[in-house]
């Protein structure tokens, strides 16, 4: 992890930028994947399984008995961390519906919006080294509350064809019948365009490795909508004399661990707590099973020393981080001036794994800076907001007029005449 000493601001920029790989070279493959599943459906999905995981799966789709079966192969402690875990993200995000009321902009001109559910969602789920059935919940939670009409899931089985019974357990829990043995490219293809056995989708969410992520992006110009663009997971630690050094490695190494192409920041106003916290991280990694994967991800990490509490913001909001945890002593002042961050963290005895998993925010998150203009999942994501209005015939009296003049100002006669036809009937 490198270190820096109050670096001046007209660096900051190239400090910001991430790690990132260029995805363009993988685009001819993913096109020729897609390619495939357009012309050959679910064939494909077996043909591409058996050359990229090395075995033919049985069939394509999870049986209801294979999801009845993971009741008894999850733990009853992990079952009931899922059930707190699900209590939690289903009552943070219950809170996010809107009911607009309708507003009179003018007698008689009556304006209203209404969220609609999108009808057909896919969720992709990675089930690779990490199971990441925590990301079914995040995502399948507000699915359901939002009324989505059909929810698929896309997730790669293990060489010996099953799925990770956690996600099959959570998949049951959550309702969604439709849970397709597949993952990579090919999965958000068969998303995309629909074979035999997989429902087209509108809309796809879920991370995924850079076959997932360039694949997500290459679908949004074939008329698909993705929940955001998404790169390495990340962190930055905003820390000062008040943080405690073995916390901030753990919050650092809980990211380090995504995979190797991650990015993690430590900010601090003393160079103290700074080699205070890399001697722990050096202590604490030893220790982590995913250590060689943490380790290449700390080559692409950095810690900063700045001049104040108000520099450490400053840097903060430039770099957008996807998580933002504040281990310092002021913090309200500084959450206050929080304006680019994907979720935010405070104080000292909240950990960011704890918005991965349970206190009920979700951790489908901007990255890559992306935290400047777009938000993460949340219910939101899973509906369309559509306005009407109905106007009266006072209601046309009253604006007839203003709309006869802009159009005509714009050269549009037929718009004029919408309205100029209607006003000689009263």
């Amino acid at each position: 992890m490198k270190k820096l000493l109050y670096p001046e601001t007209i660096v900051w920029s190239e400090l910001a930028k991430r790690p990132v790989k260029d995805l363009q070279e993988l685009e001819p493959t993913i096109r020729s994947i897609f390619k495939l599943v357009q012309e050959q459906g679910d064939e494909a999905l077996y043909q591409l399984a058996e050359k990229y995981d090395g075995k033919r799966p049985d069939a394509l789709l999870a049986t209801p008995e294979e999801l009845a079966a993971a009741e008894n192969e999850v733990s009853a402690e992990l079952k009931a961390a899922i059930l707190q875990a699900y209590s939690n993200i289903q009552l943070f995000h219950l809170q996010q519906a809107e009911q607009m009321p309708v507003v009179e902009t003018m007698p008689g001109v009556n304006c209203w919006r209404k969220s609609v559910a999108i009808e057909k969602v896919g969720l992709y789920i990675p089930g690779g080294t990490a199971p990441l059935f925590s990301t079914l919940l995040m995502l399948g939670i507000p699915a359901k509350i939002a009324g989505c009409k059909q929810i698929v899931l896309c997730t790669p089985p293990s060489k010996e064809g099953t799925i990770h019974p956690a996600i099959r357990y959570t998949a049951a829990l959550l309702g969604i019948e439709t849970i397709v043995k597949a993952g990579g490219a090919q999965a958000v293809a068969a998303m995309a365009f629909g074979t035999e056995s997989v429902p087209a989708v509108s809309k796809i969410f879920g991370p995924g490795n850079q076959y997932v992520t360039m694949a997500k992006q290459m679908v949004t110009q074939l008329g698909v909508a993705i929940d955001m663009p998404a790169g390495p997971s990340e962190v930055l630690v905003m820390a000062d004399e008040t943080a405690d050094p073995a916390f901030v490695a753990a919050d650092l190494l809980s990211q380090a661990e995504h995979g190797p192409d991650s990015q993690v920041v430590l900010l601090s106003t003393s160079e103290t707590i700074v080699d205070q916290v890399i001697a722990e991280i050096e202590k604490q990694l030893q220790e982590l099973p995913r250590e060689a994967v943490a380790a290449q991800a700390l080559d692409n990490s950095m810690a900063i020393v700045l001049e104040d509490a108000q520099q450490m913001l400053d840097y903060s909001n430039l770099y957008a981080p996807e998580h933002l945890i504040l281990a310092i002593k002021d913090l309200q002042t500084i959450a206050n001036g929080v304006v680019n961050a994907g979720s935010v963290f405070l104080g000292n005895y909240t950990p960011e794994a704890a918005g991965d998993y349970a206190s009920g925010t979700n951790h489908t998150l901007p990255t890559n800076g992306y935290a400047r203009a777009y938000s993460g999942v949340s219910l939101d994501s899973f509906v369309k907001k559509i306005t009407f209005q109905h106007i009266t015939t006072e209601g046309l009296q009253n604006i007839g007029r203003t709309i006869e003049v802009m159009a005509e100002a714009e050269g549009l006669q037929a718009h004029k005449n919408a309205v100029s036809i209607r006003l000689k009937k009263l």
